[in-house]
């Protein structure tokens, strides 16, 4: 199935779908060295949140990051969340049981906040709705170089997102294929260069306000080309990669949360073709598809309790 094919419908239903959940926070001044944990404050056992600077943002960013169980020298596991950054207060961090499901395992848990309607890209130019957007620098080089310091960490890493941040988490393993050993997708849709794709994109983008030329300039050029995860899959050769989703329709899995099928069956397609174009370019994938499922934090919980094998031995714990 093309991308073209199992979109179509993206775009009018994300509109439709999902809420404006509002902005990154504002710049703040710090440090201007370079990228390093600027506080740290302590949230309870081996939980705190690390305000990190970045240099390519002029800004701080903070991050709940629970550190790996039995200490020592631990890898790191980033974590993304939805269209709200997690700003918003929806997040792997309010809405599931993250905490204590990687409480006793030996891995660093990054989770970032902001970058709502950023795709966590770069952006060409500073947008008047959502600001300075360079969240592929921060993801793939800042944040790692001041973690890695302050943490002490191995230096492997994976990266998984949801929803939006799911398309995410490959294009920035696609982008930086020497930082991550592993990725893990749920309920999202790798993105594409043709107009469906610009169109599906754009409007996560519109939805905050924003404009999408701020992004990656005009549709068809050389970046959106360079973002395609289809055209430029190859680069997720010796990576384990993870994709989820589900059938939208809502189950027992649900639980606690406000269903959105359409979203999660369109999903599902999205998932399925960028599987089958894995497996047609030669590359081991693991992808899953639910028979239930809604695009909750039910689902998205138990996906990530579900990928974690996979990561675990991608990541050597």
């Amino acid at each position: 199935m093309s991308a073209s094919k199992y979109s179509a419908a993206f775009v009018s239903v994300l509109m439709a779908s999902v809420a404006v959940l509002g902005l990154p926070a504002a710049p703040a001044a710090a440090d201007p060295v370079g990228p390093q944990v600027v506080e740290e404050a302590p949230l309870g056992g081996s939980v705190s949140r690390m305000d990190v600077y970045s240099p390519s943002m002029d800004r701080v960013v903070p991050n709940k990051v629970i550190r790996a169980a039995g200490g020592g020298r631990a890898p790191t596991l980033y974590l993304l969340t939805g269209i709200g950054g997690g700003v918003d207060g929806i997040s792997w961090w309010d809405d599931t049981d993250v905490r204590e499901f990687f409480a006793d395992k030996h891995v660093n848990v990054v989770m970032p906040i902001g970058g709502a309607y950023s795709l966590y890209t770069d952006w060409l130019a500073d947008d008047p709705a959502v600001g300075r957007n360079r969240w592929q620098t921060f993801l793939t080089q800042e944040l790692p170089a001041a973690l890695d310091t302050h943490l002490g960490t191995t230096g492997r890493n994976a990266i998984a997102g949801v929803s939006m941040s799911a398309a995410s988490a490959v294009d920035l393993a696609i982008q930086a294929p020497d930082v991550y050993d592993a990725v893990a997708a749920y309920s999202g849709c790798p993105w594409a260069s043709d107009p469906v794709g610009v169109a599906m994109v754009s409007a996560q983008v519109i939805r905050g306000g924003a404009n999408p030329a701020n992004m990656w300039g005009e549709p068809g050029a050389a970046i959106w080309q360079a973002h395609d995860a289809f055209a430029n899959a190859t680069a997720l050769a010796g990576k384990t990669v993870y994709l989820s989703a589900a059938s939208g329709t809502p189950g027992a899995i649900d639980r606690g949360g406000l269903p959105f099928p359409p979203i999660e069956a369109i999903a599902s397609s999205c998932t399925g073709a960028f599987a089958s174009r894995l497996t047609e370019l030669g590359l081991p994938v693991i992808h899953v598809n639910r028979p239930e499922g809604a695009h909750t934090w039910g689902q998205f919980e138990t996906d990530l309790h579900d990928s974690w094998p996979h990561l675990a031995s991608a990541l050597g714990v």
